[in-house]
């Protein structure tokens, strides 16, 4: 039997990415020149070229001015609660039936977007961490995915405020994916999820787990020798062990099981020439709820987690630069990032797989996520003009 061949135009793709946000997002028309149609091509075309909302503006010939789309968005977007839940359903549309089936790994990590201002309500919408970027201010979001042969789907977002605990984070995520309709199999976690309520939830609601273990206690270098979690990463071979966690303010414990990965690498150095050095590298990570066969396994079961970075990597690629204070804006502007990211990973799936028989190929080269972010901007710039010329006070020299 011959095997049809279809053409994939950006025009389908900008329409299909269009049709997502005018589904889920539902903005209505301010006024003659604010369309909603207008408003989200906006959104993409910013989103595309890495700008802001007014550059995007100011490059499109009938566009309105900066201003007049702010305000635009700003009277026609849900409040923020339900903005989350609207995006949340747009990451859950079009998620393949296969990853409804069966239970599935779930990844869960922490995004930081640096923030140099100050609050705009609450100051616990400001998180705070390390020095990053020149500042330790940051808005935060945690968002859920799942890797399914070879494709990355995110299923959840949500922000994440100063003070909040970490449990009551992984518990929303969670929830957040079974609405989506994915069930979680075995949880992965980032080290910044390492604690005792954690823990303690996972294994009350019954998820598998695994999640790198932090250094705490006293180091080798101590007179009195190692204590605490610096006992695995001072060991010489690889094994096994149990650790219970303690949390001293609510006396609460956790008992975890342990795995070290222990390995010499040879690394030559940078600056200096000379022959390759031996180096001992220590992995520990602690899970529950599953029989791991060997480390080997633990150890690429857990680097499957390293693809959320690759997701998140993408979303910078695609997120409208800002400096408003209105967190309702800024967490439209990554939701649109992951919403285009989502797009791409769809028309991959469905539209761009090889089917044969057996399972389907996915091939992510064919259309590269910057490729389909140039198909989007050209087309919205064929649909609205491009403003191409300036007005000066002074003619140019011939």
């Amino acid at each position: 039997m011959r095997i049809p061949h279809f053409t994939l135009t950006p025009r389908q793709v900008q329409r299909h990415a269009r049709t997502l946000l005018q589904r889920h997002l539902a903005l209505a028309d301010h006024g003659r020149k604010c369309t909603a149609t207008l408003l989200y091509d906006l959104l993409c075309w910013a989103a595309c070229r890495i700008a802001s909302l007014a550059a995007a503006c100011a490059a499109l010939k009938d566009a309105p001015s900066d201003q007049a789309a702010r305000d635009a968005l700003l009277a026609t977007l849900p409040a923020f609660l339900r903005l989350q839940r609207c995006l949340n359903q747009a990451l859950a549309d079009g998620v393949p039936k296969t990853l409804r089936r069966h239970r599935q790994r779930l990844a869960l990590d922490l995004t930081l977007i640096p923030y140099y201002g100050q609050a705009f309500a609450d100051p616990a919408e400001l998180y705070g961490g390390a020095a990053k970027a020149g500042t330790q201010l940051f808005h935060a979001y945690a968002t859920a995915y799942v890797i399914h042969r070879g494709c990355r789907w995110t299923v959840a977002l949500r922000p994440v405020y100063q003070g909040e605990g970490w449990d009551a984070i992984v518990r929303d995520l969670l929830r957040q994916a079974v609405r989506a309709g994915v069930q979680a199999r075995l949880v992965l976690l980032d080290r910044g999820f390492y604690s005792v309520a954690v823990i303690r939830y996972l294994q009350a609601a019954r998820y598998p787990f695994i999640l790198p273990v932090i250094r705490r206690g006293r180091s080798p270098r101590h007179a009195r020798g190692p204590s605490g979690t610096w006992v695995f990463f001072a060991r010489r071979r690889s094994g096994w062990a149990r650790y219970t966690l303690q949390e001293r303010r609510r006396r609460a414990r956790a008992t975890v099981a342990i795995g070290i990965c222990c390995r010499w690498v040879a690394r030559r150095p940078r600056r200096r020439p000379g022959p390759p050095k031996r180096r001992r590298e220590v992995w520990v990570y602690a899970f529950w709820g599953l029989r791991p066969g060997s480390l080997t396994w633990l150890r690429e079961t857990y680097r499957q987690r390293f693809g959320i970075e690759s997701s998140y990597r993408q979303m910078h690629q695609a997120r409208i630069r800002t400096s408003t204070r209105q967190p309702v804006l800024r967490l439209l502007y990554v939701g649109v990032a992951l919403l285009l990211r989502k797009v791409w990973v769809w028309l991959h799936w469905e539209v761009l797989a090889e089917r044969r028989r057996g399972r389907r190929r996915v091939t992510l080269s064919q259309l590269p996520f910057r490729a389909l972010l140039g198909w989007l901007h050209q087309v919205i710039e064929q649909e609205w003009g491009q403003a191409d010329v300036l007005v000066t006070q002074r003619p140019m020299p011939t």
